[in-house]
């Protein structure tokens, strides 16, 4: 799958088959991570990988909509270091997860809206802030399943110029 496939069709899953991530996959997810560019190329992103159960059901507990997290077979947390940008976390994230879905494994961003919990449950030291944690699994069934909405169409999605300019392209 060529990286314009791979963007376009990749859609958020929160139901795995329970085997376990492959080394080499693993490897391939946390690399596409690392390799995402930062601010001033401070690189201030740093990921824990979770994989015990007993992790996934107390990380789960850090976050408002985390119910589905304990049923995935990995759990990628993304740290923000010091007073780094939100941003440079999302890049890494969307890279391990378009990674992730050329590889046929399916994946779905969580947030964890609790940071004092977070620091607790992962030994954080206080200038670590959880950015979000990925789910990351074999999709069930073989094949990534969004939840069937339609994303806007491109002519509402892009101005020209100003925002009171002319829609689409």
């Amino acid at each position: 799958m060529d990286a314009y496939e791979a963007i376009v069709s990749k859609r958020d899953t929160r139901e795995y088959e329970p085997q376990p991530i492959s080394a080499e996959h693993l490897r391939r997810i946390a690399q596409a991570g690392r390799m995402a560019g930062s601010s001033k190329d401070e690189q201030p992103i740093r990921l824990l990988l979770l994989t015990e159960p007993d992790d996934k059901a107390a990380i789960a507990q850090c976050g408002d909509f985390a119910e589905h997290l304990p049923g995935s077979p990995l759990v990628v947390i993304v740290v923000r270091l010091g007073d780094s940008r939100p941003f440079d976390a999302g890049r890494a994230a969307q890279n391990m997860m378009v990674a992730a879905h050329a590889d046929g494994i399916a994946s779905c961003p969580v947030g964890i809206q609790h940071d004092d919990c977070a620091r607790e449950v992962l030994g954080l030291p206080s200038e670590a802030t959880v950015a979000m944690a990925i789910t990351f699994g074999y999709p069930t069934g073989g094949r990534a399943q969004g939840r069937g909405s339609r994303r806007i169409d491109l002519e509402s999605f892009v101005r020209l110029g100003r925002w009171d300019g002319p829609a689409g392209l």
